[in-house]
Order: structure tokens, then sequence, then C-alpha cells
């Protein structure tokens, strides 16, 4: 039933779309992975613009204290935030302030969080609508009238991605920053600015057991290779010329279909073949090694991001990764090989951004040494170290919770890499390996070429 107070089809109705992140990122130097713009946000911004329903937006990014989001929020009938585990906190804060400053307004929330987590977030009472899955096919309806929808909502996401129009990426907040680049997005080390952020597919097919987001959005249809090259064409026309790309799809390496199109197509029919960051598997690097390579080369496919996670067996069949040692030796060994001999060519040589776990349930010291091992078999690498974090959604994160083992909450579920987040693992230990401090052990296990080479990767610790 409609609540009398609200009238939400009235043309003076103010809505806010809130942008959720750490305080301040934007307004002092960072990380550029804290600057990412949320392609969840602009690409329902879009929806409901075509759709005529018109939001503001801010984020918290651009502010400094709470207090000042407080001051922000006052006069505004609705809240609208996407909510990711590791934004949940801020979310959470940010409900309580709109609600003091607005008693009667309504508080939306979707995403990540509210599908794998909804108990939770049912049990705040400032959350007055919280929609489970995607929201793409619903967010009008819902937003120009949620009275209409019970508390929590079952989202419905598009067939497939060529469904979804062109985003407008100037509904992201823009930081207003001389190293910002926006609507396009700052260099990261991956590639040279201004760099076009995109997806050509969405939800990684595996089941890993220490991620949740299976359990978020099932699969749909991948993205026309032809679509995503005119959306980069035009984002170089429009706001360029651009200087990367990223593609943050969560497994780009797979079905061979759409990945020999995008061989042949993209260095053909783009304006250049920008370098580009994109993410693939050791498996299906060894099970496709004559495409990963055609890729590498013929592509400027230049930072191939693998979560290889561990290099121990035992621990990579605790995380349910379906991918053993000898695989990511596999993959390490083959872009070796090509980097060695496109530096020969006098070209660029590619390098991994390599996504490493530690301090994971059930690893022994000798296991981590295997990973220190693994890392140092990689000549060209930046690493992307991370303790491991249970989060809701996850099977693994879900045991860990029903034991009382895990140290997250909704008060502090985060990305900070190097914070305590389970009970019972030996962080001490972790620390010092990470410090170098275990090297000899580590060399143990190498070739005497490879002893010399640092084994201290404290500063790769970085948020996952």
């Amino acid at each position: 039933m409609r609540k009398p107070w609200l009238d939400l089809g009235a043309s003076g109705v103010r809505r806010l779309w809130l942008d959720l992140g750490d305080l301040g990122v934007f307004l002092r130097p960072s990380s550029a992975h804290d600057r990412w713009q949320d392609h969840g946000m602009g690409l329902l911004r879009t929806i409901l613009r075509r759709a005529g329903v018109e939001t503001d937006m801010f984020s918290l990014r651009s502010m400094s204290t709470w207090g000042e989001l407080r001051r922000r929020l006052t006069d505004y009938d609705m809240l609208i935030m996407n909510a990711r585990s590791y934004t949940y906190p801020f979310a959470y804060r940010a409900a309580q302030l709109f609600k003091q400053a607005n008693p009667r307004g309504l508080v939306i929330t979707g995403g990540m969080h509210a599908t794998v987590a909804p108990d939770e977030m049912e049990a705040v009472p400032e959350f007055d609508h919280i929609c489970q899955g995607a929201g793409e096919t619903i967010i009008a309806d819902l937003i120009r009238d949620p009275f209409s929808f019970p508390r929590l909502v079952k989202g419905t996401g598009a067939r497939t991605m060529a469904e979804w129009p062109m985003m407008d990426r100037t509904l992201w907040p823009n930081p207003k920053l001389p190293d910002f680049p926006w609507p396009l997005e700052p260099e990261c080390g991956w590639g040279p600015g201004p760099v076009a952020t995109v997806l050509t597919s969405r939800v990684c097919p595996w089941q890993c057991v220490f991620c949740n987001e299976a359990s978020f959005i099932p699969n749909m249809g991948r993205r026309p290779v032809e679509s995503v090259i005119e959306e980069l064409n035009d984002l170089d026309d429009r706001y360029g010329p651009l200087g990367s790309v990223v593609i943050h799809d969560s497994m780009f390496f797979q079905q061979p279909p759409w990945l020999r199109e995008w061989l042949e197509k993209y260095p053909r029919l783009a304006h250049r073949a920008w370098p580009y960051w994109a993410a693939a598997r050791s498996d299906t690097v060894r099970q496709w090694p004559d495409l990963f390579e055609a890729l590498v080369r013929e592509t400027n496919w230049h930072t191939v991001s693998i979560g290889f996670e561990s290099g121990s067996d035992p621990v990579l069949k605790i995380l349910n990764k379906e991918c053993t040692a000898e695989d990511n030796n596999f993959a390490i060994d083959l872009l070796n090989e090509i980097g060695d001999d496109l530096e020969r060519q006098g070209q660029e040589p590619p390098q991994f951004w390599a996504n490493i776990m530690l301090a994971i349930p059930g690893e022994t010291h000798e296991d981590a040494f295997q990973t220190i091992r693994m890392l140092k078999r990689m000549k060209r690498v930046l690493p992307s170290i991370a303790y491991y974090a249970p989060y809701p959604g996850s099977a693994l994160g879900y045991q860990l919770i029903a034991e009382g083992k895990s140290r997250m909450t909704k008060e502090n579920y985060h990305r900070f890499p190097s914070d305590e987040k389970v009970r019972g693992i030996d962080y001490g230990f972790y620390n010092d390996l990470l410090a170098g401090k275990h090297d000899k052990e580590v060399n143990r296990g190498l070739s005497a070429t490879l002893h010399a080479k640092e084994g201290a990767y404290r500063d790769s610790l970085v948020k996952a």
C-alpha cells in the first residue's frame, strides 16, 4: 500500500544514488584500484535515465568525513545504493545517517551483499527495500513505486549482455582531479592512461570456495565482440585518445569461439589495438595454449591476470580451484617464453597480474613456501597478494562463519589485505614470510638461478 506521506510519482521527489567506497580516496593520493568506477551503478543509472527516472548522485569517495555525508543527505526522499560485501559497512552507516536526516525517507539497496546475505540486511531496519540479484529489468519500476514491491525483492537480469544499453559514463561520479581523466579512468600500472574499463562477460562459471560471485547472478550471454569494439571506438572518439583498456570480466579467457572472433576482429576493427588487462585461468591456458599465445601476441594482451592463489596442490584442492600446481607452472613458463621472444624482437613483453592468497585455513608452512616459489618463477609479474577473507556467499566463508572462526562483521567487511580475518591463523608467520624472513626455506625448493631473486613481497599486499 502506498504510504500517504510520500507521493513517489510527484515531480518534486528527490532521489539520491550514493556511490560507496573508502572516504576521501578521490581527494588524496590512493591506489588507482580505489578509484575504479562502478559499472553496476553506471548501467542502472543509464537505464533509469532512459526510463525518465532522474537521480542525483555523489560519492563517499569525494568526502572527508561522515559528518559531511550527513549534511548532504538532507531533504532527500530516497537513498539508493549498490552494496558489495566489502562496501556493505558503508551502506549500513549511510542508511543510518540518511534516516537521521530524513526519518520518513526510503532506503533501497541491492547488489552482491543483498543477494548473498539477505538475512543480515533484513535485520537492519533502515533498509526499506532489498533487491536480490540483477536489477536491470526491474530497477525503473522499483524506484518509481517501491511500495508495490515486497521488502525483499527478487530481481531479474537480462538474458544476454547484448540487451544492455551502452552505458553513459558521465553518470559516474566526477572526482574533479587533474590526474583523473573522467569519464575515463586513470592508469594503474597495467597500461598507459587514460583507461577505458569494459565488460564482455558476467560472472565466472567456476565454483571456487573462496568466491561468492557465482551465488550472486546466474550466467548470461556474452556481449557480441563487435559491440565491445564499437564501445571502445566510441569512447576513443568522445573522450580519448585512449591509452589502454581494462576488461573487467572475472574470466575473459573462456568460450573459444568468442575469443577467436576477438582475435580476428579486435586488431582489424578497433581504432588501434590498445594494450589491455584481462583475466585467465592456468588450466584454460594449458587447455588452449595456441589460442592464448595468439591473443597475447596479436591483440596486445599485455597484462594477463591469473588467479594462481597457491603453488600447493593440497591448498588448491581446499579452494576447489580445479587447477593444479602443474597447470600454474605451465602458464608461467609459457608467458615467460613469449615475453623472452618479444623482448628479443625489441617489443614490450607481457606481464602477469598474479593473484595470490595466503593464510588459508588448512595451509601449512610448506604450502606457503611453495606459493612464494611459484611467484619467483615469474619473470615479469605484478604480484597481488591478500590474506584469505571469509565473505558470505562463498562455501568456505559460510563454513567459517558457522564455526565462529570469522572475524568479519557488518561493521568491518572490507578489502584491506593484511588484516587478521580468521581466528586460529598464525598471521605472524605470514607477515615474516612476506618480509623475506623465510627465504632460506623458500629457496630450498628452487633452482640456484632463482635464489638471488628477492623473496620479500610485503609491498604486494593489495585489496582483494
